[in-house]
């Protein structure tokens, strides 16, 4: 008999959507066939799955297309959840920060990295309206509990986790300097823990 084929991720290394949906993967110990695209080089495979053409999109082995990260992330942990992420609070509640993440935080992240593109405002403008939009709200929840919704890890704090850290690569001496002792150590302990670190290993 032939081994059952594993569900086929698309994935770009360094993308914060692309980086949740494989937290969740892993940590929920659901195998797949991994693999790395090239932005400038798109394999014809995955634009003939998601006409979206972007990272991730997960193929499963009975033909059904997930392209969406928190999609990926919830089936997986839909399989297994040992840490039990969808449970630390209720769902609601978990996906009204991340709809505060992935909406207006995500653009002011891309204009805040991307400031040229943007001369609008200064590039500060934008990193101060993040900060006072998401950023010190999370610092004011974690003096309270050690994750976002409570003292364990959920499906807030790993599918926000990726986009802080981007925010934080911006100007890194600038977001070590700033007041947010709370969140600098949320983020530490996430991007310095076993399981981002073997999701972010070079392919």
């Amino acid at each position: 008999m032939s081994a059952m084929p594993l569900p086929v991720l698309y994935s770009f290394r360094r993308c914060p959507y692309a980086i949740r949906a494989r937290l969740a993967l892993r940590c929920a110990q659901v195998p797949v066939d991994l693999i790395e695209v090239a932005l400038r080089d798109k394999p014809a495979a995955m634009l003939a799955l998601s006409p979206k053409a972007t990272v991730p999109v997960l193929h499963l082995p009975d033909g059904q297309v997930l392209d969406q990260s928190l999609d990926i992330m919830r089936w997986a942990l839909a399989q297994h959840d040992p840490q039990g992420w969808l449970t630390q609070a209720p769902q609601s509640d978990m996906q009204a920060l991340i709809d505060l993440n992935d909406g207006p935080f995500k653009q002011l992240l891309d204009r805040y990295k991307y400031a040229e593109r943007h001369p609008e405002k200064p590039r500060s403008a934008y990193r101060d309206e993040a900060v006072s939009l998401l950023l010190a709200p999370l610092n004011a929840r974690l003096a309270h509990h050690a994750g976002l919704v409570s003292d364990g890890i959920s499906l807030a704090d790993m599918a926000i986790v990726p986009f802080v850290r981007q925010f934080a690569q911006v100007d890194a001496s600038w977001f070590e300097a700033a007041p947010l002792p709370h969140l600098h150590q949320w983020l530490h302990r996430h991007v310095d823990g076993a399981l981002f670190q073997a999701v972010m290993a070079k392919p």
